[in-house]
């Protein structure tokens, strides 16, 4: 059973932390997922960072600006994350957009993927179609599973499509806007978190984007598996470093 399958049968709420693959410094990337599991979050996406970054807010393109001028590319990535299974057991999906892909090859991205041992791949700007008629076997072939995405305006027809060639969880985004943190989720929001959990879907949802503190993490979590934190993380490893995450995760967690 594929790692991020085994966790989504836990009895819990899941906490899963987004970063950007080398930020704040190139180096920093084992440490902060050696540390993050050390403080008891549940799953890591580690973003590989783009130049263009659609949908992420200020925080995380700043970050990936960094990651990239840092020297960070796929290859430096995979690189650091080669032994990452002697040091960690919790799911790894790898969180990027889909040109690198194409560029790296999609076949070999996929087995180095496998072979570092990472569990799923989430790529924002991959329609779901041709996911579906092009890419699913080579995915499936090395035991990645990709995570789609869905909106407030993403029709029931196309989630129940996305659900139906779904193997994982249903990335469910607060909002249409791109990411970054905020104060409390209106009830426009909680509306929409209930709207999806009654579809009685066969993946469970994560709910991301607008999540930083307890009681937003417990807000998405009333009607979810689980939240994603990306924008309130890297603020934080950019205040305090990568060595110092007991405090952030036992905000969120309420320790």
């Amino acid at each position: 059973m594929n790692r991020i399958q085994a966790k989504l049968q836990e009895d819990k709420k899941l906490l899963s932390i987004y970063f950007t693959a080398g930020y704040p410094s190139l180096n920093d990337t084992l440490t902060t997922i050696e540390n993050l599991e050390k403080n008891g979050v549940d799953m890591i996406e580690i973003g590989l960072p783009f130049s263009d970054p659609l949908a992420d807010g200020p925080t995380i393109q700043v970050s990936s600006t960094q990651a990239l001028h840092n020297g960070m590319t796929s290859n430096v990535l995979f690189d650091q994350l080669k032994d990452i299974r002697k040091t960690v057991s919790i799911p790894l999906i790898l969180m990027g957009y889909f040109n690198p892909m194409l560029q790296y090859g999609v076949e070999e991205f996929c087995k180095k993927c496998q072979d570092v041992g990472i569990d799923g791949l989430i790529i924002p700007d991959l329609p779901v179609e041709v996911y579906h008629e092009e890419y699913q076997t080579i995915f499936e072939r090395y035991g990645l599973l990709n995570i789609f995405l869905i909106t407030p305006q993403t029709s029931e027809k196309r989630i129940r499509y996305m659900d139906s060639i779904s193997k994982g969880f249903i990335y469910t985004v607060s909002s249409a806007s791109t990411t970054g943190s905020q104060s409390g989720f209106g009830k426009n929001q909680t509306d929409y978190f209930k709207r999806i959990a009654d579809l009685k879907l066969v993946n469970p949802q994560i709910i991301g984007f607008g999540i930083s503190d307890h009681e937003t993490f417990s807000q998405a979590t009333q009607h979810a598996k689980g939240a994603i934190i990306g924008s309130a993380f890297i603020k934080h490893v950019t205040k305090h470093g990568v060595n110092n995450l007991k405090k952030f995760t036992d905000i969120i967690l309420k320790k």
